[in-house]
């Protein structure tokens, strides 16, 4: 989805604050990553991926997917010559991933533990 930026830690009760009208009642943001102007929330319920669109960014996409929906995910890590490590997610009933890529300073082990912790249940 991303064609270009590197995603970076965001405070997950920052994001919470800013995006509490996609949140439901008891809902918890766990983590949050910037990318450039898309946002993606790892909360205790489902993934959440904020898609600002267009030149001014003023139209947003908000893509929830309940972590039940994923059906297999991949993390590349950054390599030499490759800085950034990407996250892949396939959704039942779509054959192409949602595709995000971050900084080698966020960890990516981490970014597939939380995914691992709520999608192997």
């Amino acid at each position: 989805m991303a064609l270009f930026g590197n995603a970076h830690t965001i405070d997950p009760g920052q994001a919470a604050s800013d995006f509490a009208r996609l949140l439901g009642s008891g809902e918890g943001v766990q983590a949050a990553y910037q990318l450039v102007r898309d946002v993606i929330m790892f909360t205790d319920r489902r993934l959440i991926l904020v898609d600002k669109q267009g030149i001014t960014g003023k139209k947003v996409e908000y893509h929830s997917i309940p972590y039940r929906s994923i059906t297999h995910f991949a993390v590349e890590t950054a390599g030499t010559f490759d800085l950034d490590a990407e996250l892949k997610v396939w959704v039942s009933g779509q054959s192409l991933p949602f595709q995000k890529t971050f900084t080698k300073g966020v960890d990516i082990y981490e970014v597939q533990a939380i995914l691992t912790q709520h999608v192997a249940r």
